[in-house]
């Protein structure tokens, strides 16, 4: 079983409602067809690099999962039929790639975790050094 991460652009006409919607779509396939979704990040609204379909912006979401290679050409499929979707990207991660994602898992946690007053304080803390 490997792990893989995509991470899709959904259109900027929709609203956060329909944005988790489609989220929870892919996720379904993913298992549906036998997969362990790892992590899930929405990135939010964010700006394009360069217009896709006339479009500045795009919601920018993220997923992690771990399954066998025959679930992406059905995830990806599913991203081409779905036109909310307007670019994705999967990839399989190798063992760096894994260890870097979990370490970015842990800190988004952590940061989560923290208290307002302990994340400045951690913040000074890292200027400081």
């Amino acid at each position: 079983m490997n792990t893989y991460e995509t991470v899709f652009i959904l259109t900027p006409v929709l609203s956060d409602e329909q944005m988790k919607e489609a989220v929870e779509k892919f996720k379904d396939v993913l298992q549906q067809n036998g997969a362990e979704v790892v992590n899930e990040e929405a990135w939010g609204l964010r700006k394009l690099a360069y217009p896709i379909q006339k479009k500045s912006t795009g919601f920018y979401c993220l997923l992690e999962f771990n399954g066998e290679p025959t679930i992406v050409k059905k995830l990806e499929t599913a991203f081409r039929r779905d036109e909310r979707v307007i670019r994705f990207l999967t990839f399989r991660l190798d063992k760096y790639a894994k260890e870097y994602a979990e370490k970015r898992r842990n800190l988004r946690a952590k940061k989560a975790s923290e208290t307002p007053a302990e994340a400045v304080a951690a913040e000074a803390e890292n200027k400081e050094a």
